[in-house]
């Protein structure tokens, strides 16, 4: 298992439509993507999920990734939560 913690910059936080940007990405990697923010965690694949963890500006998610590509998928993910959020 690969981890990413990464701090949201964009003032709004991860709202609807970076939700579904990063839906549509994470659907593209081999690996398993779970989203962590605090004690809650969803599959990354599933817009309602990454929606009810409410992120926010300043709040601090994380992505594990479990697959044999984790470590590659998990810098492409690191760098489009940079571009993107």
């Amino acid at each position: 298992m690969t981890k990413i913690n990464y701090k949201v910059k964009d003032e709004v936080g991860i709202h609807a439509r970076p939700a579904g940007l990063l839906v549509k990405f994470v659907t593209g990697l081999s690996s398993t993507v779970t989203m962590k923010k605090g004690d809650k965690g969803v599959d990354a694949k599933r817009l309602f999920g990454i929606m009810g963890l409410a992120v926010k500006c300043g709040d601090t998610v994380t992505f594990e990734l479990e697959g044999a590509n984790a470590a590659a998928d998990a810098a492409t993910l690191e760098k489009f939560c940079k571009e993107n959020f």
